[in-house]
């Protein structure tokens, strides 16, 4: 059969990815702009003791001792001290006790820079000098807006300096095509806390279901997943276990298994083959890099749907995730977890360091840590003696 011709047939040169729902500097950023720096630096000091420990709070501003230099760098937040160029060196990191600091020589990309905030949940964006996708606007004289108004994309709080008592014409006009944003004063920062925090919630990433079901039960030595305790099989089971919670459920399989999966279950093929639950995982986020997944293992007979409410209604969406401490180890139960969408860079992060498992990334990160209600549940089944034993527990208790 002859090809088709070359002008017939499409071509892509790069995969079609999902991408991560990221700003200039992280997924949840608000920029502060209208008012002097000092302003600007004194608010946020006076919000951090507000918004923490609930929240980490990120800050991004130039070092303004530096002159106009600094104004058009994207470093976080100040450029290296001069002796680094000096000698040559291109980065430099520094144990100031209570704080760690690194300072580069190079300018840093639109895409290091939210790589190097990842961990915090906020960031709040001194908006005279960079861009962030939503705005607090201050409206103050010394300040005017009008050559700003570029910067006005997705206006979200608008706050009035001392003494000043209406917006200006060319503010009100510029955000006359949508409802107008709530309107608070300068100096009622509790207030202007709580709008964060409500701001924060409202952005809460959905809740996806994901059953573990691709591994190959070599010690079971039949496929765990098809195994029957309760009236389903468990992947069934546990997936509609996580139908209460989660308006979507997938069942993680390796590619040769999604035909074999009982009708009514939505299989998601692994992309991240031979790592393991790492890979189901890892594959889950590059489905959707935008949601949080409700992560449980298919070898789970004893877990109830209370220790899932439990877990549900404990989230931390600013933490990486949100765990049970394991009853036999004290060290966090990846396979019973809620992964926050900025855990995708961190698990990458660690296969990139040659690390497959996910309990060391939970070890290794800020994450909110529970003890199970009754830890008895957590209890997995791996072996056909392990099994029996399962069965008859669970017969007796029925």
């Amino acid at each position: 059969m002859d090809s088709l011709p070359n002008s017939t047939v499409k071509r892509f040169k790069h995969a079609a990815l999902t991408r991560p729902d990221l700003g200039e500097f992280g997924r949840h950023e608000v920029a502060i702009l209208g008012a002097p720096c000092g302003d600007i630096q004194a608010l946020v000091a006076r919000l951090l003791p507000l918004l923490a420990p609930q929240l980490r709070v990120a800050y991004v501003d130039a070092d303004h001792a530096a002159g106009d230099a600094a104004e058009e760098s994207s470093a976080v937040p100040a450029g290296p001290a001069p002796y680094i160029a000096d000698n040559g060196l291109s980065a430099e990191l520094v144990d100031k006790i209570t704080h760690r600091q690194l300072n580069l020589t190079r300018a840093l990309d639109r895409f290091t820079q939210p790589e190097l905030l990842a961990h915090e949940s906020v960031v709040l964006v001194n908006g005279n000098h960079f861009r962030a996708r939503q705005q607090v606007v201050i409206v103050d004289p010394r300040k005017p807006l009008d050559k700003k108004l570029d910067r006005l994309t997705d206006v979200r709080l608008i706050l009035l300096a001392e003494g000043q008592a209406d917006l200006p014409a060319v503010l009100a006009e510029h955000l006359s095509a949508a409802p107008l944003p709530p309107v608070l004063r300068l100096a009622e920062t509790q207030k202007i806390a709580t709008f964060l925090r409500q701001w924060y919630q409202l952005a809460v990433p959905v809740l996806r279901g994901l059953v573990l079901a691709g591994g190959r039960s070599e010690r079971m030595q039949t496929d765990k997943g098809a195994l029957q305790y309760h009236d389903l099989d468990q992947r069934q089971h546990t997936a509609a276990l996580l139908a209460e919670f989660c308006p979507d459920v997938r069942v993680s399989v390796r590619p040769d298994q999604s035909a074999d999966l009982p009708a009514g279950l939505q299989p998601l093929s692994d992309t991240f083959l031979g790592l393991g639950p790492l890979g189901g995982i890892l594959s889950a986020f590059q489905a959707d890099p935008n949601a949080a997944w409700l992560v449980l293992a298919c070898d789970l007979p004893f877990l109830t749907r209370d220790t899932l409410e439990h877990l549900v209604s404990n989230r931390q969406p600013a933490r990486m995730a949100t765990s049970f401490k394991s009853p036999w180890d004290e060290f966090p139960e990846p396979l019973v977890s809620i992964w926050e969408p900025r855990s995708y860079g961190q698990l990458l992060r660690f296969l990139s360091l040659g690390y497959s498992c996910p309990r060391k990334a939970l070890i290794n990160s800020d994450i909110e840590l529970l003890a199970p209600p009754v830890p008895e549940e957590l209890r997995n089944v791996n072996t056909p003696e392990e099994r029996a034993a399962a069965t008859q527990e669970l017969e007796q208790r029925r």
